[in-house]
């Protein structure tokens, strides 16, 4: 213990209060465990302040004035003006609602709160400087740690990120006026809701990708229709270039782009936005001092109950490898509290869903149908187009479908692929339906309201089965 510090002891430590490490903490305490959290920035971490909630502010705000300037065929004539500064601070709102929550909640539970930057000494110790100057710094003692620092942007090389001409997708969020136009390296789940959002505020967006497609995580046939839409906006795509360099170009930048063969090109813009995916942050809490190491992707590798290779110190959320989705991170945090605290608990990531927010929404749980074939099943596989449903109709949004996968034998659910308007808020009927071990005749025999997107659902389960009625069976 360095002289001056304060010592205190505490059962459960959490490094990050982020989505998975408040939720650990609050669960812990629930549970009857003395539990410490510890964070050195914004409590909500990345998700509500840098990520998943602003992000989709922008998303709900871009999309209300692209949809109020486009509804002419609805007889709605309209030239809406855009205020990005407002929305921003709109957005922050919303920010700072949620994040103020997340503090309330964890002190009405009982969480000791310490705001600082937690470093472990050795298995059992942490030292925490505290926030502020002059603040000074403590060691706290712990049974348990769980480790919960999330991730950041990456950067490539070239492109070091300065908040001005070069952005990271955190930069982008927090842009006080719309750019005339805008580069986007990158086309996966991030580059492509950014695209989207700008493109719909009137910004001329180019995306260059390294790959040969948008989205390259995605089917093809999800990927198709999401980057369809997005050239309707606007959008520009080059695939098969990477980025190299870039130089200022008057108050903005020319970025310089190389192929396989050696061809170069070069795009101008205002701004240029790195949106090339996360990397965890495990590098600042002396993991080393534990004999801990990350992966050779960075990740801390974990067992079912989120415990690493070193006893009684857990990983959760971003730096325990993918997904990285919030929504993981928070199951994450409580299987570990309970675990911790003694109860059965374990994860199960066979019905994690995933979501991205473009245009139209993407929605996804469980297996493909090609991952069900790699895994020993005999899929079956049912669909219903949107351009078939009478919902999708009134809202406008026809792009896309539902689809289902199932075991051919059983028909109990393995999956689903939603492209289509809430197609978020619609996975979680076929989420529930993968956890359950729901079949095909469970979903198809569920009465859905008339007219909804959630019709799509059973309409898809009922195509499985060939027993389909508003879309052609297979």
């Amino acid at each position: 213990m360095v002289v001056g510090d304060i010592a205190t002891g505490t059962e459960v430590l959490v490094i990050g209060a982020g989505p998975g490490g408040y939720v650990a903490a609050i669960r812990a305490a629930q549970l009857g465990l003395d539990t410490t959290l510890v964070e050195k920035d914004a409590y909500g971490g990345v998700c509500l302040n840098r990520g998943c909630i602003p992000s989709k502010a922008l998303v709900t705000g871009a999309d209300t004035a692209h949809e109020a300037a486009t509804a002419e065929e609805m007889g709605v004539h309209a030239d809406p003006a855009v205020d990005l500064a407002a929305m921003q601070s709109w957005k922050d709102g919303v920010v700072d609602h949620l994040t103020s929550g997340v503090e309330k909640l964890c002190k009405a539970n009982g969480v000791n709160l310490v705001e600082g930057t937690a470093e472990f000494v050795n298995e059992g110790t942490v030292r925490v400087a505290h926030s502020g100057e002059g603040q000074g710094s403590e060691t706290v003692e712990y049974d348990h740690a769980i480790v919960a620092t999330g991730s950041q942007p990456i950067e490539i090389p070239g492109f070091p990120f300065d908040e001005e001409r070069v952005l990271s997708s955190t930069d982008a969020l927090a842009l006080e006026a719309v750019p005339d136009s805008l580069v986007v390296v990158g086309a996966g789940y991030i580059g492509m809701e950014l695209s989207t959002v700008y493109a719909k505020l009137g910004t001329d967006v180019t995306v260059v990708e390294l790959l040969d497609s948008a989205m390259p995580a995605y089917e093809d046939d999800i990927a198709r229709t999401v980057r369809t839409r997005a050239e309707e906006l606007g959008v520009e795509f080059h695939f098969g270039e990477g980025a190299n360099d870039w130089e200022p170009r008057g108050d903005g930048v020319r970025v310089r782009t190389e192929t396989d063969d050696g061809t170069e090109s070069t795009y101008d813009a205002d701004r240029v936005l790195i949106a090339v995916g996360r990397r965890p942050v495990t590098d600042t809490v002396g993991l080393e001092n534990l004999g801990l190491e990350p992966d050779e992707n960075g990740f801390l590798p974990t067992d079912e109950h989120g415990e690493t290779s070193v006893d009684d110190v857990y990983a959760v959320g971003d730096v325990a490898g993918e997904p990285m989705l919030a929504h993981k991170a928070s199951a994450e945090g409580e299987v570990v509290a309970e675990y911790i605290a003694g109860e059965p608990a374990a994860m199960d990531f066979q019905s994690i869903p995933a979501a991205v927010f473009t245009d139209p929404e993407v929605g996804t749980v469980g297996m493909t149908e090609a991952e069900a074939r790699e895994a020993g099943f005999d899929p079956v596989v049912g669909e219903m187009p949107m351009r078939a449903s009478g919902r999708a109709l009134t809202l406008g949004e026809t792009d896309g479908f539902a689809r289902v996968v199932a075991d051919g034998e059983t028909g109990f659910l393995l999956g689903a692929q939603i492209v289509a308007p809430e197609a978020s808020e619609l996975i979680a009927e076929v989420g529930l339906a993968v956890e359950m071990g729901a079949t095909l005749e469970d979903v198809a025999a569920t009465v859905h309201t008339h007219p909804t997107l959630s019709e799509a659902v059973a309409e898809a389960a009922k195509n499985a089965d060939d027993a389909a009625i508003h879309t052609l069976n297979r």
